[in-house]
């Protein structure tokens, strides 16, 4: 149900007259020189505007609809909870039903060695309490020195000041006197695009590691304290690691008693089609950080999951020098608790890592089986519902379009034409999907049918232009 009457152009007046708009051209945006849908309803997979147009969601909203739109069970849970309790603080030990039930389950559903749970709002929250938890654990260890974060370049893990920091891309550093001096970034591992001329994976994965342990000793292993990383790099291009990547990294991590800090904000609560990426990958993180697929964005929630070998340090600076200092208004709020608490069960219930399963294989194998070898596609990649295309001038000698054409922006918007929603990703031309993992064979097929469409036709238009 529409909140006003107020028409399409009514609603764009307002919003470029008074939203501040992250990610975006302001001064193009303040124009009407921009793109400026006004969404209006979703169902499933479906999102629409006010004008009436219908898109399938192929990256779910921020990568964040996993149980897709329109869940009533979801809408009942945070109903509910805000005519029982709508609001009550966590701090200095006080508690509420579904903050509890929501720790017992993110512990019991991640498995391995962690404890427990502090909830934020987003995932760059959820990432300052990481780093700020991991320098506390140092000092208490007595090792004031062990403080620099190692991230990785193309490594997304928010826009804040120490998390835009930790994030590997320009774009969230320019002009903001960013990335801090504390974070030190590390080589990519994109075999594609950064593998020497017959180099196979597992090789190139123990030369990342090299690079990291190379550049742990320039800084000074009594130096470094964590190394962050996505199981999958998300917002730097959707890259699964290459064969042997993250066992590789871990052994160079535990040389050097460095915490291990596993970015699951993209990857967690089914998306690759295990639990967590970290369970496809071998990883053992001391902190995991989650967001969107904890609710499917139905309300803004985040958390960091902390190990025992971290938690049991923190409850010994506790006894030496009292409560931890560390806290948000809004952290466990109860209705976005209860929204996540609900989003759990139906993952089970709907036996959606399953479904995963099932479709994730469908949807990889006919996006490569239509896409790989056409004549601007460099690699097509993905790992259960999470996949990319990215757009090469030549392929094969792996030479990218020159930025000025926007091949990527020019196809994301052929794509929309279409009638499905893609990402062009910041960083490169690379068309990103996450679509609600809710989605079917069928629509799968037409996100895999309107990609061919799409990239065909900015292939006619570089002809045109003679820029291949």
């Amino acid at each position: 149900m529409r909140s006003s009457n107020l028409g399409t152009e009514q609603l764009q007046e307002k919003d470029r007259s008074f939203v501040f708009h992250p990610s975006t051209h302001l001064a193009k945006h303040s124009r009407g020189e921009t793109p400026n849908r006004i969404m209006a309803g979703a169902d499933g997979v479906y999102i629409w505007d006010t004008e009436g147009r219908r898109s399938l969601d192929g990256f779910g909203g921020l990568y964040c609809v996993n149980m897709g739109y329109g869940c009533t069970e979801i809408a009942e849970a945070i109903a509910r909870q805000a005519r029982e309790l709508p609001f009550a603080h966590v701090y200095a030990s006080q508690g509420t039903e579904p903050v509890a039930l929501l720790a017992e389950a993110v512990v019991e559903y991640f498995g391995q060695n962690m404890r427990r749970v502090y909830f934020g709002l987003s995932g760059s929250d959820a990432n300052e309490t990481n780093i700020k938890l991991v320098w506390y654990y140092n000092n208490i260890l007595g090792r004031p020195e062990k403080k620099k974060i190692i991230s990785r370049n193309r490594g997304y893990h928010g826009s804040g000041l120490v998390t835009g920091s930790l994030t590997g891309l320009p774009f969230f550093h320019n002009f903001f006197d960013l990335p801090l001096d504390l974070v030190r970034h590390t080589t990519t591992p994109h075999y594609y695009r950064q593998a020497r001329i017959e180099e196979s994976e597992e090789a190139f994965s123990r030369r990342c590691a090299d690079e990291l342990e190379a550049l742990i000793l320039a800084e000074g292993p009594e130096t470094v304290a964590a190394f962050i990383g996505e199981p999958v790099l998300g917002t730097g291009g959707i890259v699964p690691p290459p064969t042997g990547y993250w066992t590789s990294i871990q052994a160079v991590l535990d040389k050097y008693d460095i915490l291990l800090i596993a970015d699951e904000v993209v990857c967690g609560f089914a998306r690759t089609g295990e639990k967590f990426g970290s369970h496809l990958y071998n990883m053992h993180p001391d902190f995991v950080t989650i967001a969107k697929g904890l609710s499917s964005a139905y309300l803004p929630i985040s958390g960091s999951i902390i190990g025992d070998r971290v938690w049991s340090v923190l409850e010994q600076g506790t006894e030496k020098h009292g409560a931890l200092g560390h806290g948000w208004t809004y952290s466990g709020h109860t209705l976005c608790a209860a929204a996540a608490l609900a989003n759990i069960r139906l993952l089970k219930e709907k036996n959606i890592l399953e479904h995963v399963r099932d479709v994730g294989p469908y949807w990889q194998d006919r996006m490569k089986a239509e896409l790989a070898g056409h004549p601007i596609v460099g690699e097509v990649r993905g790992v259960g519902i999470l996949s990319a295309v990215e757009m090469m001038r030549d392929p094969k000698q792996r030479i990218p379009f020159e930025p000025d054409l926007q091949v990527g922006v020019r196809t994301a918007a052929a794509l929309f034409e279409n009638g499905v929603i893609g990402r062009a990703m910041p960083h490169g031309d690379i068309l990103g999907y996450a679509p609600p993992l809710i989605i079917t064979r069928k629509e799968i097929d037409i996100i895999v049918d309107a990609t061919v469409k799409s990239v065909d036709t900015t292939y006619r238009a570089l002809k045109a232009e003679g820029a291949v």
